[in-house]
């Protein structure tokens, strides 16, 4: 029998407009979390089987029911109040979901604790719907692996296809999910295009902010230097909405203690409709000659967001050089941060647990080949056999070099040469300078190439700057409205 549901939910919905429809007592957050309840049970996990949402919080409603109390009787804790999301497979939350990163070792592994972030959330008042399905260890398994796929949960389509393959990953399960309304918000993490790939691929704004605004503790940690959380969303108010309340001082992650002398930012101070005005924007288009024959690139699309930056006032520079751009980036810093934070992370988990050791990993997963190595797992294999001291001289020429490259001689050098606010790249060519300058990057929706494909653009700038890219980026969406829903 199908269900009825308030004629409110049947158009995707922004926080703002389900905060205000809750206060006003139209809705409720329990009849949100019905809502998308349903919606999962009918898109994602039958149908079209778009297969983002691996575990769902088997308390949310009572949750949700709590701070419909707690609103009636005490009144609303702020924008996040209610609202249900998602958080990415790899993020501990201390409940009855597990967190296991999408490998089959870890799918009875349960936390301990909350993610610093998800006590965020927590304290915000949001509903932690469940756990997104994701690329199995941030594509840290198999090098044959396609993106959105894990042992656990299976392969993220795209619900633009349907059915498409051109998923993105890491952060799969977290963007499919809001793309096809499943939840107003999620949180996914990055190490190098995990959050802007996604994105870009679904229609949707997805930030990766500066290594350090948002704590890293209680996530499975990939490497030291690049991972970082961030949000995703349909649109860049419910990102700024999100991102306010995601940041602070954590004792437990030192990449957060810059943040201790930073006054906390409200960032949605930075949605302005006119905020393009005499904004210098850097365009560049210089990516490899595979880039634009992977079909993702659509010249017309891009020569539209340039004209429409330029129409409301953006000032902007075509063609800029990032020296560095081009060099041959060493997988030395992720590879060798990899083999020595996912083994501390394995050799910390409960004498119970089936591994402890990345040799006790594999063996699981030789023992388990049907369901576990359906792409193999080279990746692992190669770390195996690698020193966990982060003091070979490989690894340490690696990390300075890519500070000094991505930084100095790279999205550093490019902002000061042409006096730049930010830098345009089409889709996310941009996204391995940045991770390995730890700088913050937005994605926004660009668009729909003639096949239906979503393409979409990303602005970076500098380190703790994610306040211009949000203003950037919320002018370009409100001249444009490009986002369409896409048809499940």
């Amino acid at each position: 029998m199908a269900l009825r549901f308030h004629q409110f939910l049947e158009e995707e919905r922004s926080v703002t407009e389900l905060q205000e429809a809750m206060t006003g007592g139209e809705i409720t957050s329990k009849e949100l979390v019905l809502y998308y309840l349903d919606r999962v049970a009918t898109y994602d996990q039958a149908g079209p089987a778009i297969n983002s949402v691996l575990e769902i919080n088997p308390h949310a409603i009572f949750i949700a029911e709590g701070l419909d109390y707690e609103r009636k009787i005490k009144g609303s804790r702020g924008p996040l109040h209610g609202i249900p999301i998602l958080v990415k497979d790899n993020i501990e939350t201390n409940d009855s979901m597990h967190t296991s990163a999408g490998t089959l070792a870890l799918e009875n592994y349960i936390s301990r604790k909350d993610a610093f972030l998800v006590e965020k959330l927590r304290q915000a008042g949001a509903v932690i719907l469940g756990k997104a399905n994701m690329t199995e260890l941030a594509n840290g398994m198999s090098l044959d692996m396609w993106a959105g796929y894990s042992a656990r949960g299976g392969q993220v389509l795209n619900p633009y296809g349907p059915g498409s393959l051109f998923v993105g990953g890491s952060s799969s399960g977290s963007a499919a999910a809001v793309a096809a309304n499943f939840v107003p918000l999620s949180i996914g993490t990055e190490t190098d295009a995990s959050i802007l790939s996604p994105a870009t691929q679904n229609s949707l704004v997805g930030l990766k902010p500066t290594v350090g605004l948002i704590s890293r503790s209680g996530i499975i940690p990939f490497t030291y230097s690049q991972d970082t959380a961030g949000p995703i969303a349909r649109n860049v108010t419910d990102i700024a909405l999100l991102l306010s309340a995601l940041t602070g001082k954590d004792e437990s992650d030192p990449a957060t203690f810059k943040t201790n002398y930073m006054e906390k930012e409200d960032y949605t101070t930075f949605l302005d409709v006119n905020g393009l005005k005499d904004v210098k924007i850097g365009v560049f288009r210089d990516a490899p000659e595979s880039y634009y024959e992977s079909g993702e690139f659509d010249e017309n699309l891009f020569i539209n967001v340039m004209e429409t930056l330029r129409e409301k006032g953006a000032i902007v520079t075509e063609d800029i050089d990032i020296p560095s751009f081009h060099r041959e980036w060493s997988f030395g810093v992720p590879i060798y941060e990899m083999k020595h934070s996912l083994g501390n992370f394995l050799n910390a988990l409960p004498a119970h647990a089936p591994v402890h050791t990345d040799s006790d990993l594999i063996q699981f997963n030789n023992l388990h080949h049907e369901k576990a190595l359906k792409y193999g797992q080279n990746m692992l294999e190669y770390r195996e056999k690698l020193p966990n001291t982060l003091s070979n001289s490989e690894y340490l020429k690696a990390k300075v070099e890519d500070v000094y490259f991505s930084q100095e001689e790279g999205i550093d050098y490019a902002l000061e040469k042409y006096g730049l606010d930010a830098i345009l790249f089409p889709s996310y060519i941009g996204s391995t300078i940045c991770a390995k300058a730890g700088y913050p990057t937005i994605a926004v929706p660009a668009g729909y190439q003639e096949n239906g494909r979503p393409f979409g653009i990303t602005f970076a700038s500098g380190a703790f700057r994610e306040g211009i890219l949000i203003k950037i980026a919320f002018a370009f969406e409100q001249a444009t409205n490009l986002r369409k829903k896409p048809i499940l």
